[in-house]
C-alpha cells in the first residue's frame, strides 16, 4: 500500500480535494439517476440505475483510492517490488468494468428513456386536387 505524503497534500490543496469531489460526483450522479427513474418503469429505468450504480462505485470508491495513492496503478507495478500484481490487476479490472460499463448502461438508459412511446403512424392519403 502506498501512502500520500502529508507535504504533498499541504502544498497542493487541489490534489487533496480531488477525491472528495469524485465521491460527491458519484453520489450526486446516483441521486439524479434515482430521481429520473422513480416514475419510469421498464428497461430504461433499469439500465439507467444499473449504469448509475456502476458509475457511483467507480467515482466514489475506486478513483478516489487511486487518487489518494492507496492503490498501485497497473502501469506502475514494476516500480513497487512489494506490490501484489494480482491485487493491482483486480482493482484495475474493477475500474475498467465499472466506468466503461457504467457509462454504456447509463447512456443506453437515457437513450431509451428519451425515445419514449412512438405515436401511431397512418399511411399517407393522397388526393388529386384539380384547379
Amino acid at each position: 500500500m502506498l501512502g500520500t505524503p502529508l507535504a504533498t497534500l499541504m502544498t497542493d490543496p487541489l490534489a487533496a480535494m480531488r477525491p472528495v469531489f469524485m465521491i460527491l460526483m458519484g453520489l450526486s450522479l446516483l441521486l439524479v439517476a434515482w430521481r429520473l427513474t422513480r416514475r419510469s418503469g421498464g428497461w430504461s429505468g433499469r439500465f439507467l440505475m444499473a449504469g448509475a450504480i456502476l458509475l457511483a462505485v467507480g467515482y466514489a470508491l475506486v478513483l478516489p483510492l487511486y487518487e489518494a495513492r492507496l492503490l498501485v496503478p497497473i502501469s506502475m507495478i514494476t516500480y513497487y517490488p512489494n506490490a501484489d500484481a494480482g491485487t493491482a490487476l483486480g482493482w484495475h479490472l474493477l475500474k475498467v468494468v465499472s466506468m466503461n460499463g457504467g457509462w454504456l448502461l447509463f447512456g443506453a438508459g437515457l437513450a431509451i428513456m428519451a425515445h419514449g412511446p412512438s405515436p401511431l403512424r397512418r399511411n399517407p392519403q393522397f388526393s388529386i386536387v384539380r384547379p
